[in-house]
């Protein structure tokens, strides 16, 4: 088991930017996500510090957050783990590319009608986290995925409702709550 997981959210894209329904539509970072990348590594070595450093980083394999972690593990001089599928945005189906801010409640019901499950959402990425704990036991590992994966992941380990976060903030997952329960 993983001795530390970090998930991390992408840096900023131009559909971030315009409000946009991203899911599994792979959008490149722009020049302030990279920025965001990039200032991230302070942050990520502040962290690191509480517990020895980091190992390793991996991603989703979406190239948003693939570069995000790219940046990072650059920046760090860490190596970058294999991505995750496990790790991908939540799928908004016929949705991914709709504008979200300022709709009515009427109207986000529409558009979240055509979305994976949220419960499908949370699973995957508790699934991808048992895996990257797995390969990489007694490490520290920083783990760049996608805001509302993480948000649903941290909500169903928890308990609690998670925040929306902003591009490449950093939420730290308690890894006894991924242990396989006992048979």
């Amino acid at each position: 088991m993983a001795n530390r997981l970090v998930m991390v959210r992408h840096g900023q894209t131009d559909w971030n930017a315009e409000g946009r329904l991203q899911g599994q539509v792979d959008i490149p970072l722009n020049g302030t996500g990279r920025a965001q990348a990039r200032d991230a590594i302070g942050e990520m070595h502040a962290l690191g510090l509480e517990s020895g450093g980091w190992d390793m980083v991996v991603s989703s394999p979406l190239g948003r957050a693939a570069e995000t972690a790219r940046i990072i593990a650059d920046g760090l001089a860490l190596p970058i783990g294999e991505t995750d599928a496990g790790l991908l945005e939540r799928s908004f189906g016929t949705s991914e590319g709709v504008e979200a801010w300022g709709l009515t409640d009427e109207e986000k019901a529409g558009i979240f009608a055509v979305a994976e499950p949220e419960d499908e959402v949370a699973g995957r990425g508790i699934d991808a986290l048992r895996r990257i704990a797995q390969l990489y036991p007694g490490q520290n590992v920083l783990v760049v995925a996608h805001g509302t994966l993480i948000r649903l992941t941290v909500d169903a380990l928890t308990g609690t409702e998670c925040p929306r976060l902003d591009n490449c903030e950093a939420v730290e997952v308690d890894t006894a709550l991924i242990a396989e329960p006992a048979v």
